[in-house]
């Protein structure tokens, strides 16, 4: 099963248990109290959140990346970048986002590759992580969605997809990496740079 038939199969999965969940959760609307009257000379209200991220703008970064990006629900979207297919899934009730993509099954994985991928989550990952879930290693980036800002966002698309691309050569998210640890990665910072100048309005 080729990386973008499993991103579809994970996105319907997805799908589906979020409607599940959303119609099992769902709470009774909650009758409004007036709010009070701000006191004077009060100072304004400070938000709690200290991002900008919506979902409405997360999709159109998505959008600026990859113009046949798929939305099967809204705050998920399915997307192509450099012929790697990845996942974005967000949860507005808890605040949350992931982007994934999938890297190979893990029966294809040797030990010394799994290692390789836990010294890379420690040094050359850097935001970004190897993980495993469902049978399969993946490349991803979890971040809180509101306090995400756009470069953090267009950065974390670009680690992940760098993580699925060097896995068995570099292992680099491409950002940087931290000197304490055991890799000796290439930095490629080509894929970064060039989804920042397609994902920001210029």
């Amino acid at each position: 099963m080729g990386r973008k038939r499993i991103c579809a199969v994970f996105v319907a999965a997805l799908t589906l248990t979020a409607t599940t969940l959303a119609a099992q959760q769902a709470d009774p609307p909650t009758p409004k109290t007036p709010e009070a009257a701000p006191e004077p000379n009060s100072p304004p209200a400070q938000n709690s959140f200290e991002g900008t991220m919506t979902i409405e703008q997360m999709g159109e970064i998505v959008q600026r990346l990859d113009a046949n990006a798929q939305s099967p629900r809204r705050g998920m979207w399915q997307l192509t970048i450099s012929d790697v297919p990845a996942i974005i899934v967000t949860d507005e009730k808890h605040n949350r986002m992931r982007v994934m993509s999938p890297v190979r099954p893990l029966e294809k994985v040797t030990d010394d590759e799994m290692k390789r991928t836990m010294q890379a989550n420690f040094d050359s990952a850097l935001d970004a992580r190897y993980a495993v879930a469902k049978g399969l290693l993946w490349g991803t980036f979890i971040h809180p969605l509101k306090e995400l800002h756009p470069r953090q966002f267009i950065s974390g698309i670009g680690q992940t997809i760098n993580l699925v691309k060097t896995f068995g050569k570099t292992f680099s998210s491409g950002a940087m990496t931290f000197g304490g640890g055991d890799s000796r990665s290439l930095i490629e910072k080509e894929l970064l740079d060039e989804l920042q100048r397609k994902g920001l309005p210029i």
